[in-house]
Formats: C-alpha cells, sequence, structure tokens
C-alpha cells in the first residue's frame, strides 16, 4: 500500500510539472503572438499629420481599423477596430484570427468621428503590459500627475487626450460606460475617482474612455478618462 502511494505521489508531481510547464510554454505563446501582431502594424504607425496616411493605409488593409491609440511612458501603441459588437475582437487579432490577448477596440455603439459625449475603447489587461496592461500604471499619484496626456490619429484628425481621472468601477457602471452625458456625470466622476484632475469640462466636451480589468475585487474594471480635443 505504501510503495503504491509513492507511485501515485510520483505520478501526480510529475503530471503537475508537466501540466505547469505547458501552461508556462502557452502564456508565453500568447505574448509572443501579440508581439508579433504589434511588429507587423508598428509600420502603420502615424506621426501627426493633417491627414494620417498610415491610418488610411492600415484601413484598407484592415477595413475594421478605426484609429491608431498612443500613450507616453506606457505601452499602449496599437491601432484599434471596432466590429459589429463588443464581442468579436475580445479574442481575436486585427487578423480576425484567434489570438488571446485581442486588440484593442472601440464600444460598438460609438459613432467612429468621436461625436458621441463619450467613446469608449476596450483592451485586455496582459500581465506583460501589452494592450491596457499598462493603464495600472496610472494607479500612482506620482505616474498620474507626471503623464497627462495622450492622442489618437484618425485618417483626417489628430485627437489630443487630455487624462483627468482614474477611476476603478463595476463592468454595468450605468455612468461611465453610457456613451451619452448624464446629468449626474461631472459630479459622479469627481466622487468616485481616486485621482482626480480639475480641469475645465464642459456639457460640449467629448471625453475618451479606457478601459480594462481590475483585478481589486470580483470582475472590477480600472478606466481612465480623457477629455478630447480637437
Amino acid at each position: 500500500m505504501k510503495k503504491f502511494i509513492i507511485t501515485f505521489l510520483s505520478l501526480f508531481f510529475i503530471a503537475l510539472i508537466a501540466y505547469s510547464g505547458y501552461q508556462l510554454w502557452k502564456i508565453n505563446e500568447d505574448y509572443a503572438s501579440e508581439s508579433k501582431i504589434h511588429d507587423m502594424v508598428l509600420k502603420y504607425k502615424p506621426n501627426g499629420e493633417i491627414i494620417n496616411q498610415s491610418v488610411i493605409d492600415l484601413q484598407e488593409k484592415y477595413p475594421d481599423v478605426v484609429g491608431w491609440l498612443t500613450v507616453p511612458n506606457t505601452k499602449i501603441d496599437y491601432p484599434f477596430v471596432q466590429a459589429k459588437d463588443n464581442d468579436y475582437y475580445l479574442r481575436r487579432d486585427i487578423n480576425g484570427n484567434y489570438a488571446f490577448a485581442g486588440t484593442l477596440f472601440m464600444d460598438s455603439r460609438n459613432k467612429k468621428d468621436f461625436s458621441d459625449f463619450n467613446t469608449v475603447i476596450y483592451g485586455h489587461h496582459m500581465q506583460n503590459d501589452s494592450m491596457f496592461g499598462s493603464l495600472k500604471k496610472f494607479n500612482n499619484k506620482a505616474f498620474f500627475d507626471e503623464n497627462r496626456t495622450g492622442t489618437i490619429y484618425l485618417p483626417n484628425d489628430t485627437l489630443v487626450l487630455e487624462f483627468f481621472a482614474y477611476i476603478v468601477v463595476k463592468p454595468n457602471d450605468q455612468v461611465i460606460y453610457n456613451t451619452g452625458l448624464s446629468e449626474t456625470y461631472f459630479d459622479y466622476v469627481k466622487q468616485k475617482a481616486r485621482y482626480f484632475r480639475d480641469i475645465e469640462i464642459t456639457d460640449g466636451d467629448k471625453i475618451l474612455t479606457l478601459s480594462t480589468c481590475s483585478y481589486e475585487f470580483n470582475n472590477a474594471r480600472m478606466v481612465m478618462l480623457a477629455k478630447i480635443i480637437k
């Protein structure tokens, strides 16, 4: 009996080591796949001209592309897409092939010209800080204070992003994820924000919401909010 137990435990630990090795290999493969796609599209990165020809070229090859998002001092430097729903690009790369890291995507409810009050872009929280993984850097007061801007490049426009709030919310938050203006929006954000910068925002301004998973509580989302300046 003792010999049987020892043999069973040996086989169990061998299987556990093999499974752990496979999981580690799989994670590395996922990261490598995301990095390969990123390197492929970086040649299309815009430079902020009046006409962003590189975005136009990218759209010709990948029709779902809306624009390009860059946030300095993070790894966020990607094209973003829009599909008919918010599920398609969760686990697909820009080619439409399965990819654990997915693709940054605009909420399917939003207009591509950013004319909604609130435009939402989603991305996965990857542990190597790719996609929207480095949004967690803003959960640091010094980083939040020092990193105030980002950029969105569209085919015929360049939008400056002025970040003003970092919030952790639930995925069904009816104020943060509403594309229209709520009467309580600005008061709600100021009350809920972990970090807040009191910049001049009026009802006529447009807001960008960057959203990814957080692990502070079950099904949490970390969100960065920015005023859009054309």
